[in-house]
């Protein structure tokens, strides 16, 4: 049973019995309760080739369709995560030519004879389209992944800043005379005391280690979790002070005063910032191009499948009538019964021929075709565009 959660591309011959059919099966379908939307589609007439063509683009549309389907939901989960998952602004942007995939698909459809001209063959258009989205993906991959290791850099950058003083970025919690400088003998060493030690520091620290100034020890910040202390100490028992503070569970934080250094941090800071939120803007824009082009790419290549799909099952000439019908969601079993009904009539148009030629395909080269064979058969042809949800 076709998807309700899709809009439905449907053809039929067109002949004697499908005059008047939109008429008609507007008036039963507007009856019924939870009636859906429906409009004409207007198929155009290509080009049909060969059999033996149809019957290889019959095997080689469901995994281009595929590809397609999954490319389009792929600018849609970008724009998503771009959005933070915010349905009023998402639906801002899931547009196809600036109007909605309903409108699109529902309003006026046409094949765009501009880029895709039916005086080409079937293959050479699905080959057309296929490069198309090809180069959207690829485009998009390339994009999101610049943009996602800027987006990295600077959650790297804003977690020092956000950490605990265990780990913290410290450039913007010490000052310039909290540090003794120039000494050639003296340094100044940050030390991390959690909460519960705080008391042992400011008791023991000056028994750690020899040559410890006495009562240089001053509090600088503190945490849920941590005080950050300076204290002075000589140079040479540096490695001795390190190693003693780490068997008190203090942790000495590995830091330098420096102008420059915490400058040149601040401002790496703000450009990393600066450049996510321009590559952002930029890959909202593509992501909102791209998913309209994709969309209307996809929705070309349904278009092929109905049509080599209907060759095959009716033969020629050419010619047939196509709808789109937005089902409602509860009333999607009565809709496609009253489909099922309404062309009871096509079952008698089946081509064997093109029957045949698949089957014995199918025999030729296995598993590709017993896919086709297996899937639901209703005597009109019907493929499906997903909602964008």
């Amino acid at each position: 049973m076709p998807s309700d959660q899709s809009t439905w591309l449907i053809a039929v011959p067109q002949d004697g019995d499908a005059e008047g059919l939109y008429e008609e099966l507007h008036s039963k379908l507007a009856s019924q309760r939870g009636s859906p939307n429906l409009s004409q589609l207007s198929i155009p007439s290509f080009k049909t080739g060969t059999l033996d063509t149809l019957i290889s683009l019959s095997e080689e549309l469901p995994k281009q369709d595929a590809f397609f389907t999954a490319t389009v939901a792929k600018n849609v989960e970008t724009l998503r995560n771009l959005l933070n998952n915010d349905p009023s602004k998402l639906s801002q942007h899931i547009l196809v030519d600036e109007r909605t995939v309903d409108d699109y698909l529902l309003k006026g459809w046409r094949w765009n004879e501009g880029r895709y001209g039916v005086q080409r063959g079937l293959k050479e258009m699905a080959e057309i389209l296929g490069k198309e989205m090809t180069s959207i993906d690829n485009v998009m991959k390339s994009k999101l992944n610049t943009y996602n290791l800027a987006k990295g850099s600077l959650l790297q950058m804003q977690r020092k800043k956000t950490g605990n003083l265990s780990v913290r970025s410290l450039a913007d919690v010490v000052h310039k005379d909290q540090f003794i400088q120039n000494s050639e003998y003296l340094e100044t060493v940050l030390v991390a005391v959690p909460k519960n030690l705080v008391k042992e520091w400011t008791s023991t620290y000056e028994r750690l280690s020899n040559m410890i100034v006495p009562r240089s020890s001053s509090q600088i910040a503190s945490d849920d979790e941590y005080t950050l202390f300076a204290v002075v100490i000589f140079k040479r028992i540096h490695e001795d002070f390190v190693n003693k503070c780490r068997e008190h569970k203090y942790i000495v934080r590995d830091f330098e005063y420096s102008e420059d250094e915490l400058r040149k941090q601040r401002d790496e800071l703000v450009t990393a910032d600066s450049t996510e939120k321009e590559l952002w803007t930029e890959l909202l824009r593509l992501a909102r191009t791209n998913f309209s082009e994709s969309f209307q790419i996809l929705v070309h290549l349904k278009i092929i499948r109905l049509f080599v799909e209907s060759v095959l099952r009716y033969g020629l000439p050419a010619h047939y009538v196509g709808l789109f019908i937005k089902p409602e969601p509860k009333a999607t079993k009565r809709t496609l019964a009253t489909l099922q009904q309404q062309f009871t009539y096509l079952s008698r148009r089946s081509n064997p021929a093109a029957s045949k030629s698949k089957a014995n395909a199918a025999a030729d080269v296995g598993g590709e075709y017993q896919t086709l064979l297996e899937q639901e058969y209703f005597d009109f042809v019907l493929f499906e565009v997903p909602w964008i949800v």
